[in-house]
């Protein structure tokens, strides 16, 4: 059995992987475009990324000792999907506040959007997608004796 590495090496382990990832996207999607449309290229790296993340997060992110399953593997999807359109909401709302922003504005709103997105990501897949579920829950739950009561007697 695998020791899950704590909460901070987990955050870097996912910022490492997820932009690892990220870049290596970046250069592939470029390269398949000259074969298909742009928009088709991205849609396939998104999605082979996702599932490569998925893995990446499952076996050394997170240490779960084992490969994700398909739950995992859509609940990823799912909050990668979330910050995608965190990401994009940032952006409508800036060219709704702003109409023409600068290239430098927008990557300033697009990249604190984007981490934002991605510490909650980190949170979701920690304590959600990826959690220990072989350990027992248990609930404490405090009990105080009940105080003797009085003895009445109707003799008395």
């Amino acid at each position: 059995m695998t020791t899950a590495p704590g909460p901070f090496a987990s955050f870097v382990r996912f910022v490492v992987c997820g932009g690892g990832v990220g870049v290596l996207s970046s250069l592939a999607v470029p390269l398949l475009a000259a074969l298909m449309p742009w928009a088709a290229a991205n849609a396939l790296i998104t999605v082979a990324s996702t599932v490569l993340c998925t893995e990446l997060h499952a076996l050394f992110t997170f240490g779960t000792g084992r490969r994700p399953g398909l739950r995992e593997h859509w609940q990823s999807a799912g909050s990668a999907t979330a910050a995608y359109a965190a990401t994009s909401a940032a952006i409508l709302v800036l060219h709704t506040v702003q109409a023409s922003p600068t290239m430098l504005t927008e990557q300033i709103v697009y990249l604190g959007a984007s981490a934002l997105a991605g510490i909650g990501r980190f949170l979701v897949l920690r304590l959600f997608v990826f959690a220990d579920r072989t350990a027992p829950a248990t609930v404490a739950i405090p009990v105080q004796p009940l105080p003797a009561a009085p003895v009445f007697s109707a003799a008395a």
